[in-house]
């Protein structure tokens, strides 16, 4: 397993601090469809001793998901992209399904331990997430049905499969967040086990796989450690996180105050012979990061990696 982080900003700063923690990876938006946009970060990283290893974000995919008339220019797109990730040797795309928004909340200041800041979720407070979300500008009025989003997610892998496994690229799915069966009139699919076995079994292809996002499972209520036993050989990147509550009413917490075994979970990784990125994805706000974007500051990042890199040292194999 690599310790692997978001950086926000990716300021001289903060790679210094990633760095020094023992941060290796580094997960970026992608910051254009070119080859050099790639290598320019791939570079300024390196400089660091960091490598750039998965893109998440940014990605030109929201007609492809609704289906809508730039599909096809955006499914070209997806492929260059992929092809220039393999040029430049970075291994993992992290991308969504759902359509309109990205991760949703409804409250960016809940309480979490001495104060600090954490985001919450409540279904019936759904109304302010249309100005809590960073894409509230994309939620319409349209509709689409979840048949209609297997359609599309279906026509985009037939398309992007062939190019991502001779490039050795791996698509990872991350998990609807949060996991509902709809959200402001737009169906969801990924937001089960079962969801996730159907996105498997599809097309029999390494470069087919997950991005496990642990807060978001846990907020479908399943079981963490047995659903990484179920799906480890599909996880290619893990988003290491907890909440407390259910997929219509939770909040995050630091990663050592939920109710999920986070060395359980570990252990899991470990017994499924997950070697890749794992970051600590959201975090709360400290004292002082109240101006800062919520989930994506640093103090509780640091935090974080300390905690991570305890676990993935407690649960390394013992040589014989």
């Amino acid at each position: 397993m690599r310790l692997a982080s978001v950086l926000t900003p990716m300021s001289e700063e903060n790679l210094r601090w990633a760095s020094q923690c023992g941060v290796s990876d580094i997960v970026a938006r992608c910051p254009g469809e070119e080859l050099s946009d790639l290598v320019e970060v791939k570079n300024r990283l390196a400089e660091f001793g960091l490598r750039l290893s998965v893109l998440e974000g940014g990605l030109p995919i929201e007609d492809i998901k609704r289906g809508g008339p730039r599909r096809d220019e955006e499914i070209a797109a997806m492929k260059r992209i992929v092809r220039n990730m393999a040029a430049a040797e970075i291994p993992i795309c992290c991308y969504n399904f759902m359509a309109g928004t990205d991760w949703v909340r409804t409250r960016l200041d809940a309480p979490e331990r001495g104060g600090a800041l954490v985001t919450r979720f409540d279904i019936d407070q759904v109304e302010a997430a249309r100005s809590l979300t960073e894409t509230a500008d994309a939620v319409g009025e349209d509709r689409i049905t979840a048949g209609e989003l297997w359609a599309n997610l279906e026509r985009f892998l037939d398309e992007v499969l062939p190019v991502a496994e001779p490039s050795g690229v791996v698509l990872a799915m991350h998990p609807d967040d949060p996991p509902l069966d709809e959200f402001l009139g737009r169906a969801r699919i990924m937001n089960s086990l079962e969801g996730f076995r159907r996105l498997v079994a599809y097309g029999d292809s390494p470069s087919n796989g997950i991005c496990f996002c642990q807060g978001t499972f846990a907020e479908m209520g399943v079981d963490i450690p047995a659903a990484i036993a179920e799906l480890g050989p599909h996880i290619a990147y893990v988003h290491f996180r907890d909440i407390r509550g259910t997929c219509e009413h939770f909040v995050e917490t630091f990663h050592d105050n939920g109710p999920t075994d986070m060395a359980a979970a570990m252990r899991a990784y470990r017994q499924v012979g997950f070697t890749g990125p794992i970051r600590p994805d959201h975090v709360p706000q400290l004292a002082g990061e109240e101006s800062g974007s919520p989930g994506y500051t640093m103090l509780g990042r640091l935090f974080a990696y300390g905690y991570i890199r305890g676990l993935m040292q407690a649960t390394e194999p013992v040589e014989p």
